[in-house]
């Protein structure tokens, strides 16, 4: 496709959704949510990071980065707790 005719789109788009509005609830809410799942990666990244001398080791997937990403380190700690104790 030529670069000028999906330009010409885009900008379309831009000007549709400036006229008749977007539904700027449910967008806010998915980026939202997807910023909370890559922090939740992160604080998992640098649990094991650092808790390896602990023997602590939480595997980053899409769940576990969803429940530390939502709750924050109470999350965290119901995953090393879950991990230690009930998975041991």
């Amino acid at each position: 496709m030529e670069p000028i005719v999906v330009i010409s789109i885009l900008g379309g788009l831009i000007l549709l959704v400036l006229f008749m509005g977007a539904p700027m609830r449910p967008v806010r809410f998915i980026g939202q949510g997807l910023v909370k799942i890559m922090i939740g990666a992160l604080l998992l990244f640098f649990l094991n990071a650092f808790g390896t001398t602990l023997g602590l080791n939480i595997p980053i997937n899409l769940v576990t980065s969803t429940i530390s990403g939502f709750l924050g380190v109470p999350g965290i700690a119901a995953l090393v707790i879950i991990d230690t104790f009930i998975l041991g």
